[in-house]
């Protein structure tokens, strides 16, 4: 897949911006605070979910603008086939709405992963394995969701139920139970499609790995945990689900939450050439194990899809010293597809090998160079 062209009008600082990218490396480059970031999370948007930075649609609008936002993208899916337009933004009268357009046609947030698969890495994510739990599934949810678009869907439908569960464990004496096992059942087979998407992608995801160097970029070994940090070597089933959320029904109104579940499962990270956890690595030994995963994945899916997805690169280039800079840009252009990464100086990817779709971003401006 390719980005051919990119409009934003009033994203951020960008009052209104057009990019016409090829296929291959695409880099941007200016001093900080220009909005460089800012083009890769309205790429981001293109993707289900809330983008790179996770904000709310109402902190995307620029300043002084009326109320809305709108990102346009024509992409080509083939050089053989016409571009497919995606659009999304809000509206002021709707701030909180976010609206979706595929080839004109209203749509799903969910959709837009029928069309284009996005994977980002930002530093934001450089501590990513000392975090919370929450942001590590996160994180192995926008991997499984590249892989298998209808993973939005589930995960979307599984909350919906967790929240109208807890809802009635307020009351527990009271509730429902036909209602309370309907939203349990519902739980359970959403809960059961969410774990086996993510057994897939992290057996994809391991063997691919598998099969890289420990070099230049370091090599994590995955494993999916429970709350408690025990390996789960087994999927959940519907029934075992379901089970489950029976048995616990006390427990989690007690705890006003539901306290076991996919939802709290956790991806563990280990450093495969010292055999230590990934939370006692140095933070560049962490960094580095993130980008190897990300290039292992976009190996995944373009194996799995028959198309790479469009990488965004955040800053990723000055923290990498010269060798591996140029193992990096080496990997990305040869295996093809399309990855935009950001720099505050031109000189970042002067050895880019071609082609390359440069941009300098200065002055509220966007010009080719």
């Amino acid at each position: 897949m390719t980005l051919a062209r990119l409009s934003l009008t009033d994203f951020r600082n960008h009052a209104a911006a057009e990019l016409v990218a090829a296929p291959g490396l695409v880099a941007l480059h200016g001093d900080n605070g220009v909005g460089k970031t800012n083009i890769l999370e309205a790429i981001s948007l293109l993707a289900p979910g809330r983008g790179l930075r996770r904000a709310p649609l109402s902190d995307m609008v620029r300043d002084g603008a009326a109320g809305g936002f709108a990102v346009f993208a024509e992409v080509q899916p083939d050089a053989a086939l016409p571009p497919v337009a995606l659009g999304t933004g809000i509206e002021p009268a709707h701030p909180k709405r976010r609206i979706v357009r595929i080839n004109g046609a209203a749509a799903a947030a969910t959709a837009l992963g029928d069309w284009l698969a996005i994977l980002w890495l930002t530093p934001a994510m450089d501590r990513l394995f000392v975090e919370t739990a929450g942001n590590r599934r996160r994180f192995l949810d926008r991997l499984v969701l590249a892989l298998d678009p209808r993973h939005a869907q589930h995960g979307n439908r599984y909350e919906a139920a967790m929240r109208a569960r807890g809802k009635l464990l307020t009351d527990l004496a009271g509730a429902d139970r036909q209602w309370l096992a309907s939203l349990e059942a519902q739980l359970a087979e959403h809960g059961a499609a969410i774990d086996a998407a993510r057994q897939r992608a992290l057996a994809a995801l391991s063997a691919e790995l598998a099969g890289q160097p420990d070099a230049p970029f370091a090599r994590p070994l995955l494993t999916l945990v429970d709350a408690g940090g025990a390996p789960r070597d087994a999927p959940w089933t519907a029934e075992a689900l379901r089970e489950l959320f029976a048995e616990r029904r006390r427990i989690d109104a007690a705890a006003g939450r539901a306290t076991a579940g996919p939802h709290r499962d956790d991806l563990a990270a280990i450093h495969a050439a010292s055999g230590r956890g990934a939370a006692r690595c140095s933070t560049g030994e962490q960094k580095a194990m993130l980008l190897s995963l990300v290039l292992a994945h976009s190996d995944c899916v373009a194996r799995a899809r028959a198309q790479r997805p469009v990488l965004l690169l955040d800053e990723v280039a000055a923290h990498l010293d010269p060798m591996r800079r140029a193992a990096l840009y080496e990997r990305l252009a040869g295996q093809g597809g399309q990855a935009w990464l950001t720099g505050t100086e031109a000189a970042l990817f002067e050895d880019m090998p071609g082609p390359v779709t440069r941009f300098r971003i200065a002055g509220g401006r966007i010009a080719p160079g």
